[in-house]
């Protein structure tokens, strides 16, 4: 009775330590803050056969301001593909923002989702 004692809480142990084997999967959206249109925004992935996939978004200002329909189109967008990778049993490990040139108006607002499964 020890011995099978033993034996269910080292198979427990180990389990418990187990590496798990894990893909990852990269996406990035890129949104202008350039006025009138005249960036480009896009959401950039990488399928699991090494294709890249670009969607086009819009960009943050139009000619009078900012634009708050441009920004609620691209959080469908982002929100419609970070479900369907969930939906193929991606996990969103982790989020990194970043920003460059925005202080001349000619920048862009990046956003790298990191998105990990397990290999089958």
């Amino acid at each position: 009775m020890k011995k099978m004692l033993f034996v269910i809480a080292f198979v427990g142990c180990t389990s418990l330590f187990a590496q798990k084997n894990y893909e990852f999967l990269q996406m990035s959206t890129v949104e202008s803050v350039v006025p009138g249109g005249l960036g480009r925004s896009r959401l950039i992935a990488t399928d699991e056969n090494g294709q890249m996939q670009e969607k086009s978004l819009e960009n943050f200002f139009s000619f009078v301001g900012i634009n708050f329909g441009n920004i609620r189109n691209n959080d469908k967008v982002i929100t419609d593909k970070i479900q369907e990778y969930g939906a193929q049993g991606w996990e969103l490990m982790n989020l990194t923002t970043g920003v460059y040139g925005v202080e001349k108006s000619t920048g862009i607002f990046i956003t790298r989702y990191l998105f990990r499964r397990e290999k089958k």
